[in-house]
């Protein structure tokens, strides 16, 4: 549904300059000229749907293949003609985002929607090796059922356990699914990043290349990331070491160690950035999710501020 929304916030913003343009007939003959429009290929959806019914097995093989582009079911679902029910498309988009989770989440189940839309669902089993991660599942989860199903007006997680007092989150997700959702709320390029204050702003990565034994250091709008691939997943950091201040960019990756250059600090990068030798001090982590569009990184307004 993202280019579906663009599209439609853009159409908002340009009906909101005809209104405000003073001239009393533009705006209510743009209105109409859109839900005409609407309609118009609303219908044309209509029929060929229609028809595709008609086709038996070679029908539903043509419209198995249309469901799976992402703007055709996004236009589906804007029109209403969706041939799935809610909760079958809930469960298809779970099946999708479960190899994403990692280890974050040991299971996922769905338990249905209520008559107001709410989407209720149960965690089962735990993280191995990292701290439980409530962005991350909280991230993965939201954004598939949004994609999915926007009917739904609220997603509930049972099971989600919150990070001890102090601990920060960190979002592992490999690869996601061709054309896997972006992650919700503002989304911002490299160029700088956009968002309410409080709330992480998701920044798209430059081309980092394909995962190496060493450390990329990238930037996240004005903020300095380092970006480590542990067995072919990716795990984001801000840029400095926690012990002397240094950037990453020369330390040693060796497996799930990452070595400081400058002062010898040590860190297990998939256990949010603990300090090995002293486990006091820890890499301070960011929320990282990767699909066909690119690698997203969540960066957190006090960051923000500091780097601007």
């Amino acid at each position: 549904m993202a280019v579906v929304r663009q599209v439609g916030a853009r159409v908002e913003e340009l009906l909101g300059v005809l209104r405000s343009s003073g001239n009393s007939s533009a705006a209510p003959a743009a209105e109409e000229l859109v839900r005409i429009l609407l309609g118009l290929y609303g219908d044309g959806l209509g029929h060929i749907m229609t028809a595709l019914g008609q086709e038996g097995d070679a029908g539903e093989a043509v419209l198995d293949r249309l469901l799976s582009d992402p703007l055709v079911e996004s236009l589906l679902l804007l029109h209403d003609l969706h041939p799935l029910d809610v909760d079958t498309r809930i469960q298809r988009a779970l099946d999708r985002v479960r190899p994403y989770l990692g280890s974050h989440a040991g299971g996922v189940e769905y338990l249905g929607v209520t008559d107001d839309g709410v989407a209720h669902l149960r965690l089962e089993g735990s993280c191995h090796g990292c701290p439980s991660s409530t962005v991350t599942v909280r991230l993965a989860i939201q954004g598939a059922i949004d994609e999915a199903a926007p009917e739904v007006t609220d997603v509930v997680v049972e099971g989600v356990s919150e990070p001890p007092p102090g601990q920060q989150t960190l979002l592992q997700i490999g690869s996601g699914p061709p054309g896997a959702p972006p992650p919700p709320g503002p989304v911002a390029d490299a160029a700088g990043a956009t968002g309410g204050p409080g709330d992480p702003s998701w920044v798209t990565l430059p081309g980092i290349g394909p995962p190496t034994g060493r450390p990329v250091r990238v930037l996240a709008g004005d903020v300095p990331v380092l970006i480590c691939s542990v067995r072919g997943t990716l795990y984001a950091y801000r840029d400095a070491c926690a012990a002397c201040g240094s950037s990453l960019a020369q330390a040693l990756l060796a497996g799930e160690q990452l070595d400081c250059a400058e002062c010898g600090a040590t860190y297990d990068v998939r256990a949010a950035g603990r300090g090995l030798g002293d486990s006091a001090v820890h890499l301070d982590p960011l929320p990282l999710l990767g699909d066909s569009q690119g690698v997203r990184v969540a960066i957190p307004a006090p960051l923000e501020a500091a780097a601007s």
